[in-house]
């Protein structure tokens, strides 16, 4: 046998016994395949389930998340405007914190300015020491922050409403030669006669010609601090020098900034009334709506449950309206020789540190005479119980108490 023929017989042999094999293999049913294949389908709808169950659970998770965050930014807008302008919630917590720790050690002024101001914070955001005592250290963290955003965010957004708004007044109320620009900060300030008048010092005449250039030259004597209360603090913008305390904070356009803020900037139209037909007008027009079924939109002492003018509320207007005279274009503490820190602690303790009895009855009075002008008068909670126990509503109460009382004892 030649080698061709022997390779064709051994290539022969070694390919039959491959058939034989393949013919020998078992065949799956179509049963079995048919299972296999539904096996994997319901596996896989399983797992798809569980995906999305998943993904469910994380999306739940974020809105969650999200909805808290932005609680805390709307909870945080009245941080600055009625307990601290520009110190943050950390600072208060802290010096809290310290008077546990150093109880017998005496206070300085500006810790007491920041332990008032603590109390404040937990009436404002009556639920945030309940919460951060559940909150782990990062959540914790996460809320100050966007309290904080929250805070910030309506100061800005008061800053650029009275941006526009105090150019208006003034130009209504003055009639400057060149009005005020509502967009453009740069013709306001001391350049201009009727915005630097309303920034002079209370203790210099601005109609001296040598009052104006001197604080536009910044010379000795007439350098613009936080040392000086502004012109427009007083009523008609005027001081007595002899009785410094008459009139102040009974400006107009404080008046106006303050209720533009709280309330709305159509009811700083009108602020010469004592807090009597305006409101009750307006109130009789809310009432109306709500009753029609038209929405009203809440102002800002109502979301923040504020039914009294407060001190440290007067002082961020004060902050926000001379910070709309100036001609400083961004936010800032300081502007050239003036500290708005400064500025807003010496309106806060006129206020909550005054030197005695007499002084805090003019004080209390002065708040009066805000929460008049700004919410109305309201003398509900001046009656007192013998008053009120001689009212009609009380007194046919008792009346039938006792003729109740009468019939028993009769029978």
């Amino acid at each position: 046998m030649s080698h061709a023929e022997d390779s064709m017989s051994h290539t022969e042999g070694s390919t039959l016994p491959i058939e034989d094999r393949q013919n020998d293999s078992p065949q799956q049913s179509p049963e079995l395949s048919q299972a296999d294949s539904a096996f994997v389908q319901a596996r896989q709808r399983r797992k798809i389930a569980e995906l999305e169950g998943k993904l469910e659970s994380l999306e739940s998770g974020r809105a969650r998340k999200e909805r808290q965050m932005n609680y805390y930014l709307a909870q945080g807008r009245g941080f600055r405007r009625v307990v601290a302008l520009f110190d943050g919630i950390e600072d208060l917590v802290a010096e809290n914190d310290r008077r546990y720790d150093d109880q017998d050690e005496d206070a300085t002024l500006d810790q007491e300015r920041l332990h008032v101001g603590y109390s404040i914070l937990v009436r404002t955001l009556p639920w945030l020491l309940k919460k951060s005592s559940e909150m782990d250290h990062d959540d914790y963290v996460r809320m100050l922050k966007a309290l904080r955003q929250g805070a910030d965010g309506a100061r800005g957004d008061d800053t650029s409403k009275l941006k526009s708004l105090v150019a208006d007044w003034i130009n209504r109320e003055f009639k400057p030669n060149t009005p005020v620009d509502s967009d453009d900060k740069h013709s306001r300030g001391f350049i201009n006669d009727a915005c630097g008048m309303l920034l002079c010092p209370a203790e210099l005449d601005w109609n001296d010609p040598i009052v104006r250039a001197g604080i536009r030259d910044r010379s000795d004597g007439h350098i613009v601090t936080d040392l000086s209360f502004p012109a427009f603090l007083y009523e008609k913008y005027t001081a007595n020098m002899d009785n410094l305390e008459e009139g102040l904070f009974k400006g107009k356009i404080l008046m106006q900034g303050y209720k533009a803020v709280f309330m709305s900037p159509s009811s700083a139209k009108d602020v010469e009334r004592d807090g009597d037909g305006a409101d009750v007008i307006t109130n009789n027009r809310r009432a109306k709506s709500a009753f029609c079924g038209t929405k009203v939109k809440k102002h800002v002492a109502q979301i923040i449950k504020m039914e009294k003018v407060t001190p440290r509320s007067i002082a961020y207007i004060a902050c926000q309206v001379r910070f709309a005279l100036s001609s400083v274009t961004s936010w800032r503490s300081v502007d050239g020789d003036f500290d708005y820190v400064q500025f807003w602690r010496s309106i806060v303790d006129f206020f909550e540190r005054p030197p005695g009895r007499d002084a805090q009855r003019r004080v209390d009075k002065l708040l009066e005479w805000w929460t008049r002008k700004v919410f109305g008068r309201s003398r509900r909670g001046d009656l007192s119980t013998a008053v009120k126990a001689n009212m009609s509503v009380n007194a046919l109460a008792r009346q039938r108490a006792q003729l109740d009382d009468a019939a028993f004892d009769s029978n």
